[in-house]
Parts: structure tokens; sequence; C-alpha cells
């Protein structure tokens, strides 16, 4: 009896040792959002909830951020391993300022960008904001594709009453009928159609991609330093961000409980919402065909084409596949 005892301890005590010398043995990073805590952000959350990085031997702290660009500046100074930023900032500032940063996964394959309009304003296309009250906050990376795709429409920006407002403002404006338009992500759809309903409204998006705007968006982007002296862990860690992101759209509701879990301030209802939101940047006809996470040359050129015309840059100062790495996304 003593001796089965003190073999059933020894277990134990390997056991421990064993728990111990894993947990001491999994690899850090440090994941940069590009904004605050929201559903489209669910992917990195449920990665930490639900077990899908520690499963690949990762431990991720994540950084909020405040734009694509402040995402881009921790990236390229070491502050952050990798994280979720806009490629289109990527690609401008790897000529504007030659940052050490990859695109290594796409996450939204279609712009989140769209007008939005009360469903009563007479407003039935894009066409048809000529003249109207626009309003937009100042910092949204919206703004800089803006005369793009009224240009593709047929109008510019002398067409339209343009104004800009706090982000939280958008909404209320459009629900009082302040402005006729509002410019802001899909990712809002619930939120708006919230906001809709307590005033006895409701919304219509036009998104801009429909008008034209096709690009990449959101992305995976990790510094070079990380790539190439942790490669082994970048692979571990896409791997696991494209199961959660799987997993996301799955299972919503228990995704955006995942993620609330993580971040308390923040409800289950609004994550969800924002989750399905989120689920047409990334999971539509762009994958059915290319395949999720895919960065494919026709359309990577495409969005390059798009972001140096929108933002006055020279086409030939960058070649769009200089920014990607496709080696570390897992085979399908």
């Amino acid at each position: 009896m003593a001796m089965n005892k003190l073999k059933t301890l020894a277990a134990g005590a390997i056991a421990v040792a064993g728990t111990i010398s894993a947990a001491q043995a999994a690899d850090t990073v440090t994941f940069q959002l590009d904004w605050l805590p929201g559903g489209d952000k669910a992917p990195v959350y449920v990665c930490i909830e639900k077990g899908f990085c520690a499963e690949e031997g990762i431990e991720v702290k994540v950084e909020p951020g405040r734009g694509s660009s402040e995402a881009i500046t921790k990236l390229s100074t070491g502050v952050s391993d990798i994280g979720s930023a806009d490629i289109g900032a990527l690609m401008a500032a790897k000529v504007t300022e030659g940052v050490p940063i990859t695109a290594v996964m796409s996450i939204f394959n279609k712009g989140p960008h769209a007008f939005f309009v009360l469903k009563d304003s007479g407003i039935e296309k894009i066409e048809d904001i000529k003249g109207k009250e626009v309003a937009t906050s100042p910092f949204t990376s919206s703004n800089v594709f803006l005369p793009l795709v009224l240009k593709d429409v047929g109008l510019s920006e002398d067409d339209i009453k343009l104004t800009k407002a706090d982000p939280g403002a958008l909404g209320p404006m459009l629900m009082n009928e302040s402005t006729d338009v509002i410019i802001a992500w899909m990712t809002n759809v619930a939120i708006f159609t919230n906001q809709a309903k307590q005033a006895d409204k409701e919304i219509v998006a036009f998104p801009w991609d429909a008008a034209g705007l096709e690009l990449y968006s959101a992305s995976l982007l990790a510094s070079d330093k990380f790539l190439s002296e942790r490669p082994d862990v970048a692979k571990r860690f896409v791997k696991a961000f494209k199961k959660s992101l799987e997993y996301v759209k799955a299972n919503p509701h228990e995704a955006a409980v995942a993620m609330v879990a993580q971040v308390p301030e923040l409800s289950v209802a609004d994550i969800e919402g924002a989750i399905k939101d989120t689920m047409v940047l990334e999971f539509n006809d762009v994958t059915d065909k290319d395949g999720l996470g895919a960065l494919k040359a026709g359309r990577l050129a495409a969005t390059w084409e798009r972001v140096s015309a929108a933002q006055g840059l020279d086409k030939d100062a960058l070649d769009p596949e200089t920014a990607v790495d496709r080696s570390f996304l897992p085979e399908s």
C-alpha cells in the first residue's frame, strides 16, 4: 500500500513537473490590434480563450491600438510581433518609410467601407448621394478611398456636403436626420440597426466594394524581425489564428462569450452582432474562390493600384509582392 502511494505521488510529481515545463516552454507572442477590442477582433481572443494558441505552444499578449498607422509603428519598432492592420496602410508605409513588416494572411478580403442611409431617404444607389449631407469620422481610412468611390460612380467631393464628426455621433446623426448619409464600416451594421429600431426607422448600407472598390483590407501583419528570428512560432500562430477565425464563423455566440471572458466590459450581444457583420468581409465569394487567408497576386496588385491612387503615390514605387510572404499560411 505504501509503495503504491509512493508511486502515485511520484507520478503526480512528474505530471506537475511536465505541466510546469510545458508552461515554461510556451512561446510568447505580442499581438497588436489596429483598434480597440470589438467583434471584428474576436479571433485572437478566441485563440486564447478556447486554447487554440495554447495547443500550438503559444501564449498571447494583446495590445490595443488606435488605427493601422499606430499598429504599423508598433510592429516596426518591435513593440509587437504580429497583429491586424490594413494591408493598404502597410503598402503605403513601405513606400514612404520602408517599414520592416510583411503581410502573412488576409483577414478582410473585401474592404469594410460603406455609406449608410435611412431606408425612407429616397437614396436607392450611391449616385443618389449627390447634393446630400455626408458625415464621416476624422481618422477613418474610408476617407482615403472616398474620392475614388465617388469617381467610380461619376461624382466628386464637390458633389456632396462632407462634414466630420466623432465616430460615436455618426449613428445618432443619421437617426435624427441631421445628416443624410454617414460613412462607416460594415462591421457596424448591427449597431446602426439597433439604433434605427429605437428610433422606429430602418437603415440601408451601400458597401463600396459593390461600387468597384475591390481590395484586401485588414490582414495579419508581422514584423520582419519576428518572422526571421522565430519563423516556427510565426507559422504556428498563423495556424492557430486561422483555426480561430473558422471557429468564430461556425460559433458566433460562443465566440462572443469567449471574447467577453477576456474583455468583460464588452457585451455578448454587441460582440455577437459585430461578429456576424464582420463575416461578410471574411467569408464570401472571394473566399470561396481563393481560400481563407489567401493573398492572390491579382487582387493584391489591384489593392496597391487603389491605395497608390488614393494617396497620390507612384504606382511603380512598390512591387506589391514584396509586401507579402505566403509561406506562413497553412495549406487548406
